[in-house]
């Protein structure tokens, strides 16, 4: 008897080291979640600490976090058990979680603010996208939708913005406590979407060629020499990734533990035969954004050329696409905007990417976004997800969207003439918006 509870202990003992051993693995990810998110919830879109804690971190182990926001300094420093996280906000790069460097050394890369500046005197003189106002009729019915889903959570979910645009017009808008018009909020995968139009203004700029090898020194030794933009934006580069967001995985280690995210991306061994294998991965969107940014001489000639050829064109003024510690705009997860940002996005898509007269992607790009890719089974084109596979069976095949975590999304229906864009918290599994009745309601008032 003795010794079967030596056994025991012994057992029990390992158990909770080696219990204390992952955990320990584990909470740079719960710090850094909570300090990453929590400072841009304060210092680029202005929310409350409070109201953030209460909603966005009220979740999982993130909910017991310690978190303390410097005001002056312009820092979150959040802590759970032995662990800690700071994250830094910095004028024009938005926030920065600190992975492996001092907070003087990361305000010692500067932002080069007079590209911003430039670029925004130079929008009087090009031609940018309107959103007019939408009939009226159509109007009065979208509005009990909207207060429902919004005011009341009739759709559940915790939503933060709501904007219908039909025809070119706002029908509907409506907006939670404590969020305005002009509050940037966090785009989370949607940003995945204007990589894709970056990736189509550069191709119509004869800068990129899609189908050919891409040349990273750290592929051609190996298969991965063969991936190509195209095999990425399909999300079937073939290379090894684990998208689990509820653990220690290669998104939560990307997102929050890495100073180059793309470089640890494209590190990844190849599984599959590029072409072959579709798995949604989060690192192929920072493997781009960090080759589109090699493709340019210098940083300030990469900003300009993003600021000035895609957002500017779409009015979007004063974006926050948030950077790595390497300087690479992290094109997966981290783009701030206003709810008509992203609606006037949708919309130029719905329009085949034109603004006005002025064409922006190349012809045919949309088409190209909309083609799903062979192994997605329907469900994916190209950094754009696709409703061919019936995902949403009260909604038209045709309708394709972006798609953000926990409830960020841009539902363009070409056949509607319609852009429904949600911003908000709907976590999963117990509070998800339920989109197939909310957009299912949305076009029967707004095909009348």
């Amino acid at each position: 008897m003795k010794k079967l509870l030596r056994y025991m202990a012994i057992v029990v003992v390992l158990a909770f080291l080696g219990g204390c051993v992952y955990l320990n693995t584990l909470l740079p990810i719960i710090t850094g979640y909570a300090a990453k998110n929590l400072a841009s919830a304060v210092f680029v879109s202005g929310r409350e600490a409070k109201d953030v804690e209460a909603i966005d971190l009220n979740f999982s182990l993130i909910r017991y976090t310690s978190n303390t926001v410097d005001y002056e300094n312009k820092t979150v420093t959040s802590r759970l058990l032995w662990g800690k996280s700071t994250a830094i906000y910095r004028e024009g790069c938005g926030v920065t979680l600190l992975c492996g460097t001092s907070a003087d050394e990361l305000r010692g890369q500067r932002f080069p603010m007079g590209v911003l500046s430039e670029v925004q005197s130079e929008q009087d003189s090009i031609v940018k996208a309107q959103l007019q106002v939408g009939d009226s009729i159509v109007a009065e019915r979208l509005a009990p939708i909207a207060k429902a889903f919004v005011n009341e959570r009739a759709y559940k979910g915790h939503p933060f913005a709501f904007v219908v645009v039909h025809k070119g017009g706002v029908v509907a808008e409506c907006y939670d406590k404590g969020i305005k018009p002009d509050t940037k909020l966090l785009s989370w995968s949607m940003a995945k979407s204007f990589a894709n139009a970056l990736i189509g203004i550069m191709v119509k700029d004869s800068l990129l060629d899609i189908y050919a090898p891409m040349n990273i020194p750290e592929w051609q030794d190996d298969g991965r020499k063969a991936i190509t933009l195209h095999d990425l934006m399909q999300m079937q580069s073939g290379l090894e990734w684990n998208e689990d967001y509820g653990a220690r995985s290669d998104v939560n280690i990307m997102l929050h533990c890495e100073s180059d995210m793309g470089l640890y991306a494209l590190m990844k061994p190849l599984e599959y035969e590029p072409g072959t294998h579709w798995q949604y991965s989060s690192g192929t969107t920072n493997i781009v954004m960090r080759y589109l940014r090699s493709r340019f001489p210098t940083d300030e000639a990469f900003l300009r050329y993003m600021h000035s050829r895609l957002f500017a064109p779409l009015d979007i003024v004063n974006p926050v696409f948030e950077q790595d510690m390497s300087g690479t705009p992290v094109g997966s997860s981290y783009l701030y905007a206003t709810a008509r940002d992203f609606a006037r996005f949708g919309q130029m898509y719905l329009d085949d990417g034109c603004v006005g007269n002025e064409r922006i992607l190349p012809e045919g790009w949309v088409d190209y976004t909309r083609k799903p890719a062979a192994a997605s089974d329907g469900r994916y084109g190209a950094f754009f997800w696709l409703n061919q596979c019936g995902k949403f069976p009260d909604v038209p095949k045709d309708m394709y969207y972006c798609d953000g975590h926990d409830g960020q999304d841009i539902f363009i229906f070409p056949s509607h003439q319609l852009v429904v864009v949600v911003l908000g918290f709907s976590p999963k599994p117990d509070n998800v918006i339920d989109f197939n009745a909310l957009l299912r309601d949305i076009l029967s008032q707004a095909s009348h």
